[in-house]
């Protein structure tokens, strides 16, 4: 069956090809922290991230939605990049950009799940919802461990993510059922 939804298409493709450079970015992240439980826990968000791209894939498959060279070349560049500046810039820069990362890669799951629902396919509904729920844990880890930091005031201002900003709408304490969950991340 093809979708003919072109930016459903894009968005599926280029978030299998993300979920790897942000794998990537993790392991570098994990490499470069100190303490037992910072450097495990980051490695579970790793392995979330390659059962997401193994989740993402299977979805495309069903669909014959190829993977894209490009998505797959460029996030290959950007996730090694990341990783390997872990071990240089810092403490805190990791974790921030780590939680601004996966506050907007929230959407990213429930903009999929409303693309489908708008071409009446409600199948995937459950998987694009945890997913999303997923993200939006990984996201309150990273600003969990930085809330209190001196510099997030300044990185909030300057990046628009942090303790009063962030990129979706979910609060895990309030979270909607899946069938009521469209409400998230509409623009």
């Amino acid at each position: 069956m093809q979708l003919r939804h072109p930016k459903l298409e894009d968005l599926l493709q280029m978030a299998y090809s993300a979920e790897k450079a942000a794998a990537f970015a993790y392991q570098g992240h994990a490499g470069a922290v100190k303490k037992a439980e910072e450097k495990a826990a980051i490695k579970q968000i790793e392995d979330d991230e390659w059962t997401h791209r193994k989740e993402v894939l299977a979805i495309m498959n069903q669909y014959n939605i190829p993977i894209s060279k490009y998505y797959e070349f460029r996030f290959h560049v950007i996730g090694k990049i990341i990783s390997g500046s872990c071990y240089i810039i810092g403490w805190f820069m990791p974790f921030y950009f780590a939680g601004r990362l996966e506050s907007g890669n929230v959407c990213e799951y429930f903009r999929m799940k409303q693309y489908f629902n708008s071409i009446g396919i409600k199948e995937h509904d459950h998987i694009l919802y945890e997913m999303g729920i997923k993200e939006k844990e990984h996201e309150v880890y990273f600003l969990e461990q930085i809330k209190d930091n001196k510099l997030l005031p300044f990185f909030e201002w300057l990046f628009s993510w942090g303790n009063k900003k962030g990129f979706n709408n979910i609060d895990l304490d309030k979270k909607y059922p899946v069938d009521e969950s469209d409400q998230y991340c509409r623009k």
